[in-house]
């Protein structure tokens, strides 16, 4: 597993959980505000040790990954950024070790925060924090433990249908991957994957083939 698509593809499922959780458990509809002196983000009065994962720019269109470090940052508040260049640099991944990116749909500060999220040792949650000029995104853990915890059945066929229709993926690997990351127990029986969830709930899935680049047809929630 060593292609970007790939690396995507492993980690999306599990971070958009997160960040779903994250939403309801810990943003709350606040007002953030961030002091990267302090290495802290807040939501309201409630306060979060912060990782700077880089930043967006709208006049140059360009992503800048942290660290770069052009504004001289205290190295603790830059190391999960560079954690992820280092692993960049072992999966040969020119997006995480490429200081300055052009942002795309395919390529933007939200798809590096979730793949950064995604391959870091610690739990993260990420956030974008919008500026004048464009928008910085940090990373941050001490929530609340419900943000990383298993999701249900409907919520995981929500989350697998809304990501195979904004992203190019490799279907059988996102939904492997995301599987054993909620720790829910799955078998093949032919082209269908079938889970098991909490309360005898089952979630099948149909892939046109079972091949490693099938794609999903059809998903059917029974309880």
């Amino acid at each position: 597993m060593n292609t970007w698509n790939e690396i995507f593809s492993a980690n999306l499922g599990k971070i958009m959980a997160i960040q779903i959780a994250c939403a309801e458990y810990v943003v709350k509809n606040r007002d953030w505000n961030v002091d990267f002196d302090r290495g802290i983000i807040s939501f309201g009065n409630d306060e979060y040790p912060l990782q700077f994962l880089g930043s967006e720019a709208t006049s140059s269109n360009t992503w800048l990954w942290a660290w770069e470090n052009i504004n001289e940052f205290d190295d603790k508040i830059i190391s999960l950024a560079r954690e992820i260049k280092a692993k960049g640099e072992k999966l040969n991944l020119e997006a995480l070790t490429t200081a300055e990116i052009e942002i795309t749909d395919e390529l933007n500060g939200h798809i590096l925060s979730i793949v950064a999220c995604g391959l870091a040792d610690k739990k993260y949650c990420y956030y974008r924090g919008p500026h004048s000029g464009g928008a910085i995104f940090v990373a941050f853990d001490g929530v609340d433990e419900r943000v990383f915890a298993p999701i249900n059945a409907k919520d995981f066929a929500d989350i697998v249908v809304n990501s195979i229709q904004q992203f190019p993926l490799n279907h059988k690997l996102f939904v492997e991957s995301f599987l054993e990351w909620n720790k829910t127990k799955y078998k093949w029986k032919e082209n269908t994957l079938i889970a098991d969830f909490e309360n005898s709930q089952k979630l099948e899935i149909d892939f046109e083939e079972k091949s490693e680049l099938a794609r999903i047809i059809n998903i059917r929630l029974n309880s």
